[in-house]
């Protein structure tokens, strides 16, 4: 049959699901037959369809099962000085300085300015990467900035309308105001852009320059406690969220 997800020299789907931990194998079943499994994007009824795990996406109840442990995604807290690269001809600090002890081939998921601290992901999945970094998908990403002076209530509203810059607008998705100590005032911004200094040159055409900026959430990862220079395997329903937003 054409689309036909069934593979002879795979898997019982079923006990694909067991081993994913998602059910028992009996329960996996009454899954598949009311119609909360697909694979491929395909809806599979059939208890005695085979599947290859390694090369096919299952989903159950709209979840992807995470069935390749090949696959790997980290999320680091970069330092403020590391340039966002794998390899940097200039002898810089960059990410491959941290991530020695993971064999994988990884990519980084966009970058950070090299004066920018807070949370980069890197993964060995190409096509996860490619859909978190394409504007289509509007991945949110959260900062928290440093700016001197007393900044006015007044300003999130300006900022929720949007900014115009010279390359174009930009929609900030929520703006408040965290902290303000001495002479400066600690700001949270979220957007999905990803345009080059795109924080930076927002803040500064309001009036606010930016003295610290640090990233402190990717989509559904969060830095948390993770502090500078670590990385942290991300794993279970986090990533299983980070597929989601791209519809993978």
């Amino acid at each position: 049959m054409k689309n036909d997800p069934h593979v002879e020299s795979g898997i019982r789907l079923q006990k694909v699901i067991s081993q994913a931990g998602v059910a028992s194998r009996r329960h996996a079943e009454i899954l598949i037959t009311s119609g909360r499994v697909r694979v491929d994007d395909k809806v599979v009824r059939k208890l005695g369809t085979r599947v290859d795990p390694s090369r096919q996406v299952i989903h159950v109840d709209g979840e992807r099962l995470l069935l390749d442990t090949d696959s790997l995604t980290i999320a680091l807290n970069k330092p403020v000085g590391v340039v966002s690269t794998m390899d940097d001809p200039e002898g810089r600090a960059c990410l491959a300085d941290y991530t020695q002890d993971y064999p994988q081939r990884l990519f980084h998921v966009g970058r950070l300015d090299t004066d920018t601290a807070g949370l980069i992901l890197l993964t060995n999945d190409g096509e996860l990467a490619h859909r978190l970094m394409h504007p289509s998908y509007e991945i949110p990403k959260t900062y928290v900035a440093t700016v001197p002076g007393e900044v006015p209530r007044g300003l999130r509203k300006k900022m929720l309308r949007g900014i115009e810059l010279e390359d174009g607008p930009v929609e900030v998705e929520d703006f408040r105001i965290k902290d303000q100590y001495g002479d400066l005032t600690l700001v949270e911004l979220t957007l999905h852009e990803g345009r080059n200094r795109i924080v930076r040159r927002l803040l500064e055409s309001v009036g606010f320059p930016v003295v610290e900026l640090v990233r402190t959430q990717f989509g559904p990862v969060k830095i948390g406690r993770l502090h500078p220079g670590v990385t942290r395997k991300i794993d279970g329903p986090v990533l299983q969220e980070l597929y989601k937003a791209v519809d993978l």
